[in-house]
């Protein structure tokens, strides 16, 4: 073995990159992946990211998880195929493209040629991929490059044209016209899990808009509230709900009758006191407003009216941009949807820009569906039927059109409100809803489905699966899968001109066949202009494919089958290994690829995609908030590695709550206390063992060799028995959480045993290590030690992947079995070799230990001065044994003290005495409580001891149980210490 060097100067990362230098020699991960061929199959999916930005803490945790896992199932003779995969379509490559070439509309890309803006796409797709492959290899993941996936690869996009085809077959797919989230800053629909992942709490107008009834006596007008005046141009109805009581009310000020719900009427604006001017109620004060109800010194109540009288109301126009439609339109309908716990109980429908609204209007036959004008264009302006604000980006019109409704008198108040609202989760810019065309799988008609597949999964933590992702898929509506881009996977329907012949490709070939054309590529501009000739004959023409692109989520649920292009090759590959094994990302991914992986092998399998989830929380800077470049709020992932090393990141990673699907302040002093806790004083254990290893060949006696593990098991020393059976029990330890997936668990236990191995097992031993006990006892103890060095490196091997390089590197030096490498090695079996009771008493001893040098901080005196005797009092035996058996030189070395004395009876050294646990009997005895207490109190040590025998004990009727009274030891004066309820106590005679 090679000399080591001092811990303070073992550089981590220097060390982590003379590791790098031999995988690279040996080939490593592929010399891995070979050496498990054959082995069981764990399959492993790793979302793919988008090579469009840098790699940050979020996938460096994400990473790191997955590497864990994926290594230590290799390291149980497991093959575990990993390839990496990268998100190339859809909006995060073509906002940047947009950016690029200044496109803000799309016939811009028209005229650009789809060809030339694709390609400019294709380009770019790729630009970080060497910056991520360096910082995914820094950090220690082993996973294939070389091998990876694109979704924008002929055969990925084969097998997803293959996915719809099958939910085609299975009547799951239909083209409907439905409001939408939209994203004017990307000019696309959104789906509803995609609008939900980026909401923020924002301030909007929110405005009360009369509506003149027409041929009322009283020419009163609904009143109805809105926070997006935008919409009010294209109002077609309102709508109220039939259950509830509305009120007609008179403005006092100005002789204005307002109709709204009776249970709103504390919602209409009053006159200040003060200035004389009206004001609407105050943010926050709906509920008290409605509950006091209508302000009589403002209004008066004229009449209430039942919701069923006003449906079918004609009311006058806010706009004349649809007058066409007012024999259908501007009137009362009434559906549930509305509610009382808002607004006015009255609402503002614009069919184009809300789902309700196109619901109810639709029903109503407010509009037909093809009559219905979308006012809004794809860039998020008005269109030129709305003339008084064409042109006009919806949201930066509110304030003109709020101040044209004040001009016809048709404003009642205006305020403002904070809310929660959705923003595009690629643009940044706010969402609105609008009606598009789009093509839909039908989830609801499989959400029973979905509910039973997600009932065989295993998720870590379980509450993810259990509230959060159960809830979404309780609530899932049907998936938007089309997007009017130009960057995807093609919608692969070719359809005649009278839409009366649909073909759907779920194949190159089929299509090759069909159209005689080769196919070499499926984008948009090699296949937009592929046509088909009508089964019905050449009278009927071509068929031609739809303009739409999958949305990237499809492409990316349909990973599990495209990735190895099934069902073209890999047949038997997947169908004998899927579910896959272990997916791994981020808690916002429940609503994504979570998501889209259930949809889609449920709609396809009736199976789950996967069996185990791993779900990591948030990693935000230090003061909470979110990391930002901007702000320089958090190190550079980067200089934080050539600071500290890899595997001091990844162990603070896995060691936090983020692992559990929490948030993690991200701390540069928490990578620097796991070097402080945990690497350095491993370390420390590692190089005392090769510093007395190497000292028996300087003091001329034969080179040290470790003996067979079986020979060492027979061992008379009980620590060398202790140790080996502490070390099995980290084997089982990690075995077990690993199994469960608990990555968070491991590093804790491994902290306290590395404690236990290097101020027990290495202090204690210091001796038979520097050969003070014989020669062969020297060597037994450093064998032990060497094997136990050398277990913990395998143990820890797939969680810090470096450090365990490293030392084993240089232990495998007087080995004649060592591998190449650590990872080579297989993860040790349980060999049931575990002694509980050993392990028992060490810990006992550690505890007499732990207590009597608090003992002589607390009176003064140093640890070098010897004291006569310590006694250990303590009711149990067994225990006594402990201390004074086997381990009893060692509790007296470590103490400093001549004699240590056993004594089984705790009343020699103290009293005992009982308090009522005030916490349990409190609510219990009610009035009786006082006088209890004070019997309690008052109770004998005999009474004690029989209680404590007997487990209860009645007083005034009232049976108390252990649970009930605190037995606890009172001082008598001499007692020092004492520890877990009659459990422990130490008493010291020495002379102070």
């Amino acid at each position: 073995m090679d000399d080591v060097c001092e811990g303070k100067d073992f550089s981590f990362p220097e060390q982590e990159e003379r590791v790098l230098e031999l995988w690279a020699k040996l080939d490593a991960f592929h010399e891995q992946l070979r050496r498990t061929e054959g082995g069981e199959e764990f399959v492993f999916y790793d979302g793919p990211p988008f090579a469009t930005g840098l790699p940050h803490y979020g996938h460096i945790l994400a990473g790191t998880i997955k590497d864990v896992v994926t290594r230590h199932q290799s390291m149980r003779g497991r093959h575990v195929s990993r390839r990496f995969g990268w998100d190339c379509h859809g909006l995060p490559v073509e906002f940047e493209i947009d950016k690029l070439l200044g496109i803000t509309n799309r016939q811009q890309v028209f005229d650009l040629g789809i060809g030339k803006y694709n390609e400019t796409c294709r380009s770019i797709v790729t630009k970080y991929v060497s910056e991520w492959e360096a910082m995914v290899t820094r950090t220690g993941r082993w996973i294939d490059f070389k091998n990876d996936y694109k979704t924008m690869d002929l055969n990925f996009m084969e097998s997803v044209w293959w996915v719809f085809a099958q939910l085609w077959e299975k009547d799951l797919v239909y083209k409907g016209f439905k409001v939408m989230p939209y994203s004017t800053g990307c000019k696309t629909a959104l789906s509803n899990f995609e609008a939900a992942l980026d909401y923020r709490t924002v301030p909007d107008p929110a405005v009360m808009v009369s509506f003149p009834i027409v041929g009322d006596m009283d020419n009163a007008a609904f009143v109805a509230w809105t926070t997006t005046p935008w919409t009010l141009p294209s109002n077609l109805a309102l709508c109220i709900n039939a259950n509830l009581m509305y009120a007609k009310v008179r403005d006092k000020s100005n002789g204005k009758v307002y109709v709204i719900a009776e249970s709103r009427l504390g919602q209409l604006p009053v006159k200040a006191k003060a200035s004389g001017k009206k004001q609407a109620p105050s943010k926050g004060s709906n509920a008290e407003a409605a509950q006091d109800g209508l302000d009589k010194e403002s209004y008066e109540l004229l009449v209430k009216i039942p919701g069923p009288y006003l449906v079918g109301l004609k009311y006058t126009p806010l706009f004349d941009f649809f007058i066409e439609l007012q024999e259908t339109a501007f009137r009362v309908i009434a559906d549930n949807y509305v509610t009382d716990d808002s607004g006015t109980g009255v609402v503002h429908c614009a069919p184009a820009f809300g789902e309700d609204d196109h619901r109810v209007c639709l029903a109503a036959g407010i509009f037909e569906t093809a009559g219905l004008v979308v006012a809004v264009d794809d860039d998020g302006c008005f269109i030129e039927k709305i003339s008084d604000f064409k042109g006009r980006y919806v949201k930066e019109a509110d304030k003109d059109i709020i101040s044209a409704v004040k001009d016809k008198g048709r404003l009642v108040s205006k305020g403002s409100i904070e809310h929660s609202y959705p923003f595009c989760w690629r643009s940044g810019t706010p969402l609105i809803y609008r009606a598009v065309p789009s093509w839909f799988v039908k989830v609801e008609k499989i959400k029973d489905q979905l509910l039973e597949c997600n009932k065989e999964t295993y998720w870590v933590p379980d509450y993810v699966k259990e509230k959060r992702f159960h809830n979404w898929l309780e609530g899932a509506r049907d998936w938007a899968i089309s997007r009017s881009r130009f960057w995807g996977t093609p919608l692969p329907l070719w359809m005649s001109q009278d839409r009366k012949e649909i073909v759907v490709m779920d194949s190159i070939e089929k299509l090759e066949k069909l159209s005689g054309v080769k196919v070499t590529d499926l984008h948009r501009h090699y296949v937009d202009d592929i046509t088909i000739p009508s089964k019905r004959g050449p009278k009927f023409g071509t068929l031609k494919r739809v303009d739409d692109v999958f949305d990237c989520w499809f492409e990316s649920g349909s990973m599990p089958y495209a990735y190895i292009h099934y069902p073209f090759e890999n047949r038997e590959l997947f169908e004998k290994n899927f579910p896959g094994n272990f997916v791994a990302e981020g808690l916002d991914q429940t609503r994504g690829w979570f998501y889209t992986l259930m949809v889609l092998s449920t709609a396809l399998f009736g199976k789950p995609a996967f069996k185990n989830l791993i779900c990591n929380g948030l990693v935000l800077a230090e003061d909470g908030k979110k990391m930002s470049k901007s702000k320089k709020n958090y190190p550079s992932p980067k200089d934080l590695i050539d600071e500290f090393g890899a595997d001091s990141l990844r162990l603070y990673l896995v060691n936090s709550p983020v692992v559990r699907a929490e948030s993690l302040r991200f701390k540069r002093t928490g990578v620097f206390a796991v070097v402080k806790d945990v690497f350095l004083p491993w370390y420390n254990a590692y190089r005392f063992f090769v510093q007395n290893a190497k000292r028996l060949e300087v003091e001329g006696l034969a080179s040290f060799s470790p003996m067979e593990q079986a020979v060492l098991l027979k061992s008379s020393n009980v620590l060398d028995h202790w140790i080996n059976s502490a070390t099995e029990s980290l084997v089982s330890f990690v075995h077990q959480e690993m199994d469960a997936y608990r990555l968070y668990t491991v590093v804790p236990y491994l902290v306290k045993y590395i404690d236990y191995l290097t101020n027990i097992y290495v202090r204690l031993n210091r001796k038979r290590f520097k050969g003070r006990t014989g020669e062969e006892d020297c060597r037994i103890s450093l064998s032990t030690l060497y094997h136990v060095l050398v277990t913990t490196c395998v143990v820890m091997a797939p969680f810090t992947p470096f450090f365990t390089e490293v030392l084993y590197q240089n232990l495998r030096k007087v080995s004649s079995k060592s591998e190449e490498s650590i990872h080579f090695c297989k993860f040790p079996s349980t060999t049931g070799e575990r002694d509980e009771r050993v392990e028992q008493s060490v810990n006992r001893m550690v505890t007499i230990i732990d207590l009597a040098r608090n003992i002589r901080e607390r009176h003064n005196k140093a640890l070098k001065t010897p004291l006569k005797e310590m006694v250990v009092v303590h009711p149990d035996n067994d225990f006594l044994e402990d201390i004074t058996g086997k381990l009893k030189e060692y509790v007296m070395e470590e103490i400093n003290v001549k004699t240590v004395t056993p004594c089984n009876d705790p009343l020699m050294y103290a009293s005992l005495r009982a308090e009522p646990n005030f916490s349990v009997l409190g609510k219990r005895l009610g009035k009786d409580m006082g006088k209890v207490s004070n019997v309690v109190k008052k109770m004998t040590q005999e009474q004690i001891l029989d209680f404590e025998k007997s487990g209860e004990i009645s007083f005034f009727g009232h049976c108390l149980k252990l649970d009930d009274i605190k037995v606890m030891l009172s001082d008598n004066s001499s007692v020092l210490k004492t520890c877990r309820r009659r459990r422990l106590m130490l008493q010291e005679m020495a002379t102070f």
